[in-house]
């Protein structure tokens, strides 16, 4: 009988979906307050800069050299991590560097996450990089400065950095998805609502991951990618700033153009 019911719960325990590794990158747009509707479950959450005032169980925060000492939390719990630059700028040169990754903490993080944590889903709320130009509330703590939207030689196309990252990370098997309910945003991931990621079964994210993978022309993707390595503006510091002199914003602008037409479906 104990063998009969040890194979019973084995099959059982087989026949079950199993969960993906779904970790969740919250920012500090205005969106980014429907992250307390989220269930945590097993997610990870990862919060950028100032999104850790949101709630307390976050697991990770990122934030840059630059970010005020009296805005990062004063205590953490035991299994809550501060992430600086030292713990993501050989990440992210992993990933190419700052240059071709784009310099604002969105892309920052979410390069730490695929290269750190590895997840199965990687889902972004609040980070939509879309700011109210009428002078009405920017972020969800009130007004802040819109980062993403600085003259950067880095910048030049957020679409396009986002479908940098929306390959890499297909090409590692993981599905960026944006959270998102707003109408629009620079973030090129497809769209998941909150209760679609609560449901979410590997099968189905292998489903979304292949319909990703399939938009994506694969010479095209390395055409890119070997632009990148032929232009050769990499900064191992990852203080790209101090070098804008010796990058090419037309060089850069050509790579942008490549990353989005690699898209062919």
């Amino acid at each position: 009988m104990a063998v009969s019911l040890l194979a019973m719960i084995s099959k059982d325990l087989m026949n079950t979906p199993k969960i993906p590794k779904i970790v969740i990158v919250i920012g500090s747009a205005k969106d980014a307050i429907r992250y307390q509707s989220i269930s945590k479950q097993a997610h990870t959450l990862v919060t950028i800069n100032n999104a850790w005032r949101i709630r307390e169980d976050w697991d990770y925060l990122v934030y840059p050299e630059d970010f005020p000492v009296e805005n990062v939390p004063k205590e953490i719990a035991a299994n809550q991590q501060l992430i600086v630059a030292e713990d993501f700028v050989p990440t992210q040169n992993a990933y190419g560097g700052f240059v071709y990754a784009g310099g604002t903490m969105a892309f920052t993080t979410a390069y730490w996450v695929l290269g750190k944590l590895k997840p199965d889903v990687m889902a972004f709320i609040g980070c939509d990089m879309v700011y109210p130009a009428d002078g009405k509330q920017t972020h969800f703590y009130g007004f802040g400065a819109p980062d993403p939207l600085r003259d950067d030689v880095t910048l030049q196309s957020l679409e396009a950095k986002s479908q940098r990252l929306l390959v890499l990370a297909a090409q590692q098997n993981c599905l960026c998805v944006n959270l998102s309910d707003q109408l629009t945003s620079r973030l090129t991931f497809p769209r998941v609502s909150i209760a679609q990621l609560e449901g979410i079964t590997n099968l189905d994210v292998e489903e979304k991951l292949h319909a990703v993978q399939v938009q994506f022309d694969a010479s095209l993707v390395k055409g890119a990618l070997d632009a990148e390595t032929i232009l050769g503006h990499y900064i191992e510091s990852g203080r790209y700033w101090e070098h804008v002199a010796s990058l090419s914003r037309t060089e850069l602008a050509k790579i942008d153009a490549l990353w989005m037409a690699s898209q062919v479906n």
